[in-house]
């Protein structure tokens, strides 16, 4: 709880802001396992499997850039760094 002077609306604010922590932290995690499974089929040459895992990394890129998790310029290096990822695997 954040060392505020107030009464009932500063620590409503407190619990709001770490369910919002905790939900953002849920939402990062998710892209984080996202990205090491894509890298992961990438590196092991399952083409099928890397373009599937790629699919869902730029879907939840998306979502968490219009959400404000991160910002839209992260989401747009994340998903150019997955797809050169890609392109060296298909050569």
């Amino acid at each position: 709880m954040a060392n505020i002077k107030g009464g009932r609306a500063a620590r409503k604010r407190d619990r709001q802001n770490e369910k919002a922590r905790k939900r953002n932290a849920a939402c990062r995690a998710k892209l984080h396992d996202a990205h090491k499974k894509l890298f992961k089929a990438a590196d092991a040459g399952a083409k099928e499997d890397a373009e599937k895992k790629f699919k869902e990394l730029v879907s939840g890129l998306d979502k968490a850039a219009k959400k404000g998790i991160i910002s839209k310029n992260t989401a747009d290096r994340k998903k150019s760094r997955a797809q050169l990822k890609l392109n060296k695997m298909a050569k």
